[in-house]
């Protein structure tokens, strides 16, 4: 999938004259993630373009399910933190990035409900990683220097 031309697009907004659709989209981005997490025992979002539905739109799935439509990033912290990202569409992967330690997200809910979400930490991270595939940039495109990629062996998922 890393190849996929379609990863580096800028999805298009959800309207709300789609939102028939999502439930199907999201049955097929639950679908992928559960396949994903039995393969290589990760997994906790997916974003609508990996699954090349190009709509900005993204599942994530830790302790309950959260459909996100149309977010924005808001009050993204100055302060900034390293870690190995990993990615569905490249899985055999790490990649070393910095992320903001937390932020406000704005977005719609399934019912087309605005919302606001304070994360940080490896949440604040996950979200990080779901937008930028709405703006189509991949985690490899973030990687902090050339030395900032290693293969990861399944133990390590």
């Amino acid at each position: 999938m890393l190849g996929d031309p379609r990863l580096y697009e800028i999805c298009e907004a959800v309207q709300k004259s789609e939102l028939p659709l999502v439930n199907q989209w999201v049955a097929d981005l639950h679908h992928v993630m559960q396949e994903i997490r039995a393969t290589y025992q990760f997994g906790r979002g997916i974003a609508a373009p990996q699954i090349g539905v190009m709509k900005r739109l993204f599942y994530i799935n830790i302790d309950e399910p959260r459909i996100i439509i149309n977010p924005e990033i808001k009050e993204a912290s100055e302060e900034m933190f390293e870690l190995w990202d990993d990615c569905m569409s490249f899985p055999h992967l790490l990649v070393k990035v910095k992320r903001h330690r937390h932020l406000t997200l704005h977005y719609l809910d399934e019912h087309w409900q605005p919302k606001e979400w304070y994360v940080e930490n490896d949440l604040s991270e996950l979200i990080q990683h779901e937008y930028d595939h709405l703006n189509g940039i991949l985690c490899t495109m973030r990687a902090i220097d050339h030395q900032s990629f290693k293969y990861k062996k399944m133990n390590e998922c």
